[in-house]
């Protein structure tokens, strides 16, 4: 299994930052590299399965990406859990992992994969190009959003 794993720091306390992060239909009102965010089944106030779709930008051009998840979130330990369950990276498992600090809140966000349903090529794309240059393009931004938004509200 490739894995890859994005970090930031955020200077609020980590209730502030887990409402945004567990939130999710309000992303592409608070980071603008998302297309849209859809519920499409409900299992609780905040999980269930969800569409998401963001752009990856290269340059001036934005590539556009798609997945649909299963989201579960557990609020006692400050996590939320995805599993994607269609899409070019179905299989893909995503945790957010929220940790207290004495400066304010610690993101761990781990993308977990074998790789697409490609003979031969499997391993090297999930590998060298979707998890590297797609996947960590997306979480990178994304970290830095709610960051923003925490901090300072926009």
């Amino acid at each position: 299994m490739t894995a890859i794993v994005d970090t930031i720091e955020v200077a609020a306390p980590i209730d502030r930052v887990f409402g945004p992060v567990s939130d999710v239909e309000r992303w592409p009102s608070l980071l603008s590299h998302y297309r849209w965010v859809k519920m499409l089944e409900r299992t609780g106030p905040l999980e269930g399965i969800v569409e998401m779709a963001a752009y990856r930008p290269f340059g001036p051009f934005n590539y556009p990406t798609w997945w649909v998840s299963r989201m579960e979130v557990d609020p006692a330990r400050h996590e939320v859990r995805y599993r994607h369950v269609r899409g070019i990276t179905t299989g893909m498992d995503v945790v957010w992992r929220l940790s207290a600090t004495s400066a304010g809140t610690h993101i761990d966000l781990a993308h977990s994969w074998e790789g697409p349903d490609w003979p031969l090529i499997r391993r090297p794309a999930a590998e060298w190009v979707i998890l590297p240059i797609f996947v960590h393009g997306i979480a990178s931004r994304t970290l830095a959003g709610i960051k923003r938004f925490a901090e300072v509200g926009v």
